[in-house]
């Protein structure tokens, strides 16, 4: 068994299945909680097309759930601004913004209209880190506020791949949040040993 730091929960569950006619996700599955959504994405397929055509399918390994105004590590916390306004939309749409001034952050929205909540994409396999992930990717602000679907050209599949051991533990980077909102056990990803 491995061990895990203080604040870590191994998920011994499988991911559920979704039962679809095509790899691509049904629209709906961006309206369940953020947090069950943060989770089933582990082992999907991140799809980015290139302006010459070329498809480039990464295995999600890592995300981050941020839950809606009261959730102080959420930038919706703060009320609707210019930049949040599209984490109020419908689920099923890309929140891109700049961190740092130097990488940009891959988010997607979950959940009803006005409801902002949003998933972190941490990590893909052989990119670990939001910021390596859009800069390996190629992934950038033009995608902020476009559907999560193929005439986006940035877009999630479902995967015959089932990651075995999925962790859940605390976000990283959000201690500015207090103890309470720091700690909560919104990020997932899993491990290959």
């Amino acid at each position: 068994m491995v061990q895990l730091p203080s604040g870590w929960i191994l998920i011994t569950e499988n991911i559920k299945t979704l039962k679809m006619n095509s790899t691509l996700l049904a629209e709906g599955f961006f309206d369940h909680d953020v947090l069950q959504v943060a989770r089933e994405l582990l082992g999907m397929s991140l799809c980015v097309k290139s302006t010459n055509g070329q498809i480039t399918r990464s295995t999600i390994c890592e995300t981050e759930a941020y839950d809606g105004q009261n959730d102080l590590a959420c930038h919706a916390s703060k009320g609707k601004t210019k930049r949040t306004s599209v984490m109020f939309e419908k689920g099923g749409v890309w929140y891109i913004y700049l961190c740092y001034g130097m990488h940009w952050m891959l988010n997607l929205v979950t959940g009803p209209e006005d409801y902002p909540a949003a998933v972190l994409l941490r990590g893909v396999v052989g990119l670990s880190g939001p910021g390596r992930l859009t800069k390996g990717l190629r992934i950038n602000k033009s995608f902020n506020g476009l559907p999560v679907s193929e005439a986006s050209s940035l877009w999630i599949e479902k995967s015959l791949f089932t990651p075995k051991n999925i962790y859940q533990g605390p976000r990283i980077g959000v201690n500015y949040a207090g103890p309470v909102w720091s700690t909560k056990p919104y990020r997932f990803w899993f491990s290959s040993e």
